[in-house]
Parts: C-alpha cells; sequence; structure tokens
C-alpha cells in the first residue's frame, strides 16, 4: 500500500487503539500506530499521511502541544483528536492549536468512519503553488479569483467565489448556514433569510452545468457539504 492510504494513529491504549486501526482499516487504509507523542512526531515526519487520529492524553505528555510541529512537519494532510477530554473548552483549545476535527470519547464506530472520511476527501484537494486548488478537474485560481472545468470557464459572481472557496477549503465537512454566514457574510447573527440558500443554490446549479456532476450536497439537518460525486 502507498504512503497515501497510510493513517497515523497516536495511542496508548490499547483497545482504543484497536478500535481506532479497525475503523481505518474497514475505509480501506493501513493503521500505523504509534504509543508515545514522541514516537508519533518522528513517524509523521518520516513519511507522508492524509490523516493523523491523536489521543490527548499520552505517557509522554499531551498530544495537543505537538500540533504546530506536526503541522510545520507538512507531511499529514489532516489531524484528528480523540479524547476523552468531552467539555466545549477541550473541543475548542484543540481546534484553535490546530486540530481539524475533535471527536470526544465515547463515541459511535459509525460517527469515527464518518469522521475519518470526511477529513481524507478534505486533502485530496491539490494546491499547486498555493494559487490552484484542484479537485477531479475542477480548477479553483485563488488569485486570479476564476474557476474552470477544463476548458471551460465557469462564471461566478465574487460571493459565489468566496462560497466556493470556504466549500473547498473545508471539503467533505458538513457545514451550517451559520457558519457560512459567519464566514462568507461577515455576520454573526441569523438576518432570517435565505441568503445562504439562494447563493449555494446558484453555485451549485452552475458547477453541475458546467461539470454535468454534482458538488455541493445537502446534509440533513447540517446544512451543506462539498466534494465531488456523479450527477
Amino acid at each position: 500500500m502507498t504512503e497515501a492510504g497510510r493513517i497515523l494513529i497516536v495511542e496508548d491504549d490499547a483497545d482504543m487503539a484497536r478500535a481506532l486501526a479497525e475503523a481505518c482499516s474497514e475505509l480501506g487504509y493501513c493503521p500505523v500506530l504509534e504509543t508515545t507523542c514522541a514516537a508519533g512526531l518522528a513517524t509523521a515526519k518520516a513519511g507522508q499521511f492524509p490523516l493523523a487520529i491523536l489521543d490527548r492524553m499520552m505517557p509522554d505528555g499531551d498530544s495537543i502541544d505537538m500540533l504546530a510541529e506536526l503541522r510545520h512537519a507538512g507531511t499529514i494532510g489532516a489531524i484528528l483528536m480523540v479524547s476523552a477530554l468531552a467539555h466545549a473548552g477541550h473541543r475548542s483549545h484543540g481546534l484553535d492549536r490546530g486540530a481539524d476535527d475533535y471527536l470526544a470519547k465515547p463515541f459511535a464506530p459509525e460517527e469515527l468512519r464518518a469522521r475519518i472520511r470526511a477529513l481524507v476527501r478534505r486533502t485530496k484537494a491539490q494546491p499547486v503553488d498555493n494559487d490552484f486548488l484542484v479537485f477531479d478537474g475542477l480548477e479553483i485560481r485563488v488569485k486570479a479569483r476564476t474557476v474552470h472545468h477544463g476548458q471551460d470557464h465557469i462564471p461566478l459572481s465574487p460571493k459565489e467565489f468566496e462560497l466556493l472557496m470556504y466549500f473547498a477549503t473545508h471539503a467533505g465537512t458538513p457545514l451550517s448556514r451559520m457558519q457560512l454566514l459567519e464566514h462568507v457574510w461577515n455576520l454573526h447573527f441569523d438576518p432570517q433569510t435565505n441568503v445562504v440558500d439562494v447563493h449555494v443554490g446558484r453555485l451549485r446549479r452552475k458547477l453541475e452545468q458546467h461539470t454535468n456532476r454534482a458538488w455541493i450536497h445537502t446534509a440533513r439537518g447540517a446544512g451543506y457539504w462539498f466534494g465531488p460525486e456523479d450527477a
């Protein structure tokens, strides 16, 4: 199996490590297990992984303290923290320090698998020279603020481009209407309008018309998520 098919697991509890490894294997990935922060960091630096799953409280410290160094290494696509520290403040702290997602223990196996799938999908965006994001032929040119599919230019309004950028940088992750209002419209309250749904609908139709594929999907009860699927 190639390195792109490996997932790094940093977990010292044998039962939890087994559960995490089984979830990765069921999704077709090869789990690579380390039982200390130091060993996990060394393994991360030695290879490429689309995802690392880190337990927080390890024998040699809190894995949250290794997040910055993992990011600096540039070998990990996304980071999922799992922890019995389940208070909202713990989750916020983990995300603020650099984790992409935070899953509180105990959790259902199907939820873990869903988180893994979502995070790995996000890493499939391929940045080129910090100017391009490419998803299965859909090319987003960041500096030029244009979108292309093959030789076809997809005309978007400025707001539609901002919306697509936010979707693309969170590919595979369900995004609520409130998140979109805050990050795309800079509104920190619900204006009681359908502005999000209208713009999402327009963007969704344009992408489908030009590519013959579905890109924006409704997550029932959660909002929307972005990723390529056959239309």
